[in-house]
């Protein structure tokens, strides 16, 4: 397909709705990533804001996928992927209130309370960083849920260096395991 083609279906496929975003994200992810020699260097900026656009609509599991695929390119992955204020903000207030963060984080990795349960229990910190690292959360958002969910008087401040010790490709896909393993052991 020319690029005046795949350009034509691109627009195609945003213009018929929410339906066929996750396919729009991923097909100008791959553009964007290849860009071919006869595509004007003009349209970048049109399919960056087009991924920007789906990005914002697809979910959790597609936005993982696309950052992944985007690991090459940083700048242009922290250009058109969203990070997950809300999520870190919810959690971040809840933890300071001392509040129970287990079931929304739960909810937000779509892991099962257990598995939770399991990745907070982690003394490294190595698994909240996975984690963090995984759903897009800042360092900052790390760094808070690390010392206020630590579990002793005297925070660990060592579990602090995990966030950057964790390479975010290899955060998402152990975050993608966690849940295929939590999906076969309920199957089972």
């Amino acid at each position: 397909m020319n690029a005046t083609a795949r350009l034509a279906h691109l627009l195609e496929l945003a213009e018929k709705g929410p339906a066929l975003r996750a396919a729009l994200a991923e097909e100008v992810a791959e553009l964007l990533i290849d860009w071919p020699a006869d595509c004007p260097k003009e349209m970048r900026g049109a399919c960056e804001a087009l991924l920007a656009r789906a990005a914002r609509e697809v979910d959790t599991k597609i936005r993982a996928r696309l950052w992944v695929r985007l690991h090459a390119d940083p700048a242009l992955a922290a250009r058109v992927l969203p990070r997950n204020e809300a999520v870190s903000n919810d959690l971040i207030a809840a933890a300071r209130k001392g509040e129970d963060i287990r079931a929304p984080l739960a909810q937000a990795l779509n892991l099962p309370l257990t598995r939770v349960e399991e990745i907070l229990s982690d003394s490294s910190g190595h698994a909240l960083a996975v984690i963090c690292k995984g759903l897009r959360l800042s360092r900052v958002t790390y760094s808070t849920l690390a010392v206020l969910t630590g579990g002793k008087d005297q925070p660990d401040y060592h579990r602090l260096d995990r966030y950057d010790a964790v390479e975010t490709p290899d955060a998402v896909r152990q975050l993608q395991d966690w849940r295929i393993n939590s999906a076969v052991q309920h199957a089972a």
